[in-house]
C-alpha cells in the first residue's frame, strides 16, 4: 500500500514479465508497489506469445506422432485437426496460468491499476485520469507485432495476434520472415498439413544463430517439405477472393492463402510521455545503462523496450533486477550473452554464449575452437528418430563461451548448457560430471568429453 502521502515505493508500468517480475521481487522485498496494465496480467507471453504458440506446437508435435506411428508399430493415423478443439486446450493453459498469477499478485499485497498508464512526471504515471505517485518509475510496456512499412495488416495479411486465434487450418500459408516466430509457425502449419513457404530477406534462416545451426534447420525443413526462400527481399503483397499474391524484389512471385508477418517485435512506446520526461529514446527503444536507469530521476526500464533479446525470461530477470536495485542490493548486472535462447519449431534449436563467428571476432580466429557432436551416436536421440548435433565453441584452452543444439527436444537442455556458459566452465570441469543413460542430455556429457580430448564415441 502507499504511503500517508499516497506515494508508493516503486510504480510500474506494464504487467508483463518484466513488469510482473519488479513487482513481485519488489513487495518480496518490503517495498510497496503499484502495477498499471492495460490489458491482462501477463502480458504478451501469456496472452499471445510464448504460451498460446508453445501450446500449439505441442499439439503440433501430437499430430506428427499420429502420422507416424506406424514406424515405431503403433498403428494410429491421424483424422484431422479440429482447430476448435485445440484452441480450447491452449486457452485452458492460458487460463490457469493467468488465475495463478492474479492469486500471485494479490496475495503479495501489490496495488494493481486497471486501465492505459502514461507518464506525466519523474516520479508520475496518469491512469484514468489519477495520478499515481512513485519514488521510483519502471517502464514495462512490453512489444507488439510489428509489420513492414506500407504493409498493411488485415483481412489475409496478419501478425501472430490473429494466426493464434485461427479457427481453421490454413491449405497455404506463406510466412514472412525466418526468424523464431516465422519457423514456429511453419512448423506448426505443416504438421497440421498446411502447405508452408517462408521467405526470409537474410542469407538464412533462424539467422541470429550459429550458421551451421541455420543450416542443419534448413536442411530439416527440406526434409519435412517446408519450402522457403532466403535472401531476397519482400517487396509487395496483393490480396483477393482466390488468397494472397506476394513479390520479392528479384520478381520472384508466391501464392497462399494467408500471408503471416513475423518480421520481429517493435517497442511498445509511443504516446506514453516518456520523451517529455527527457528520456532518450532510439527507434522506439528505451536507453538505459547497465544498470537499466533511463539516467532521469528514479526511472528505469524494463523487458522489450529495453533494447537486445526480446525473451519473457530475460524480461522476468531484467525484473527482479530491478526490484532489487531499487531495494539497494546491488545485483550483478546481466550479462545478455548468458541468455539461454530456444526456438520451439521441429527440431527445436537451443543456444546459449556467443556463435563461432562472434567468437572469432572477439577474441581472434585462431584463439577459438569449435566441436560439433552429432546426435546419431545418442541412445534416447535414436528413440526419439531425431537427428541434429550439439556444437561446443570455447576459447583456446580456456572455457566454453557457446552451446548450440538443434534436435528434438533440444530446448530442454538448454539448462545445462547455460550453467556452463555462465559459470565459465572448461571441457574438462564437465566431461567429469556423470550424465544419466540413455538421454539426450548424455550428449552434452559426450561432446564435452571430445573437447577435452577423450571422446569415447566418436570414430578415429
Amino acid at each position: 500500500m502507499a504511503d500517508t502521502n499516497g506515494t508508493f515505493d516503486i510504480v510500474v508500468l506494464g504487467g508483463g514479465s518484466g513488469g510482473y517480475a519488479t513487482a513481485l521481487r519488489g513487495a518480496q522485498l518490503g517495498l510497496s508497489v503499484a502495477l498499471v496494465e492495460e490489458n491482462k496480467l501477463g502480458g504478451t507471453c501469456l496472452h499471445n506469445g510464448c504460451i498460446p504458440t508453445k501450446a500449439l506446437l505441442h499439439a503440433a508435435e501430437l499430430a506428427d506422432n499420429a502420422r507416424e506411428g506406424s514406424k515405431f508399430g503403433v498403428n494410429t493415423e491421424l483424422k484431422g485437426i479440429d482447430m476448435a478443439g485445440v484452441n480450447s486446450y491452449k486457452e485452458g493453459v492460458i487460463s490457469r496460468l493467468y488465475k495463478g498469477l492474479q492469486g500471485l499478485v494479490k496475495s503479495r499485497q501489490v496495488t494493481l491499476v486497471e486501465g492505459h498508464g502514461k507518464l506525466v512526471g519523474p516520479d508520475a504515471v496518469e491512469v484514468n485520469g489519477q495520478v499515481i505517485k512513485g519514488r521510483n518509475i519502471v517502464l514495462a510496456t512490453g512489444s507488439y507485432a510489428r509489420s513492414l512499412p506500407g504493409l498493411e495488416i488485415g483481412g489475409r495479411v496478419m501478425t501472430s495476434d490473429q494466426a493464434l486465434h485461427l479457427d481453421y487450418v490454413p491449405g497455404s500459408a506463406i510466412v514472412l520472415g525466418g526468424g523464431v516466430i516465422g519457423v514456429e509457425f511453419a512448423s506448426v502449419w505443416k504438421s497440421f498439413g498446411a502447405d508452408v513457404t517462408v521467405v526470409e530477406g537474410l542469407p538464412h534462416l533462424v539467422p541470429a544463430e550459429d550458421e551451421a545451426i541455420s543450416k542443419a534447420l534448413e536442411r530439416q525443413f527440406r526434409k519435412r517439405g517446408i519450402n522457403f526462400s532466403v535472401g531476397d527481399r519482400f517487396s509487395g503483397v496483393t490480396q483477393d477472393e482466390g488468397g494472397v499474391h506476394v513479390t520479392l524484389e528479384s520478381g520472384k512471385t508466391f501464392d497462399a492463402e494467408i500471408l503471416l508477418v513475423a518480421v520481429g517485435r517493435g517497442p511498445r512506446t509511443a504516446d506514453l510521455g516518456f520523451e517529455a520526461q527527457g528520456i532518450t529514446m532510439d527507434r522506439g527503444f528505451v536507453i538505459v545503462d547497465e544498470r537499466l536507469h533511463t539516467g532521469v530521476g528514479n526511472i528505469y526500464a524494463a523487458g522489450d523496450i529495453v533494447p537486445g533479446l526480446q525473451l519473457a525470461h530475460r524480461g522476468f530477470a531484467q525484473g527482479i533486477f530491478v526490484a532489487e536495485q531499487i531495494a539497494g542490493l546491488s545485483p550483478l548486472p546481466i550479462d545478455e550473452s548468458g541468455i539461454p535462447r530456444v526456438t520451439y519449431c521441429e527440431p527445436e534449436v537451443g543456444s546459449v554464449g556467443v556463435t563461432e563467428a562472434k567468437a572469432k571476432e572477439l577474441y581472434g580466429d585462431d584463439q577459438v575452437e569449435a566441436l560439433e557432436y552429432n546426435l546419431g551416436g545418442n541412445g534416447k536421440s535414436q528413440i526419439l528418430a531425431t537427428q541434429g548435433f550439439i556444437k561446443l565453441v570455447r576459447r583456446k584452452d580456456g572455457p566454453v563461451v557457446g552451446v548450440h543444439m538443434i534436435g528434438s527436444r533440444v530446448g530442454e537442455l538448454i539448462g545445462e548448457g547455460q550453467l556452463i556458459v555462465n559459470w565459465e566452465a572448461y571441457p574438462e570441469d564437465v566431461a567429469n560430471l556423470v550424465h544419466a543413460h540413455p538421454t539426450q542430455n548424455e550428449a552434452l556429457g559426450e561432446a564435452f568429453l571430445a573437447l577435452a580430448g577423450k571422446p569415447l564415441h566418436a570414430h578415429n
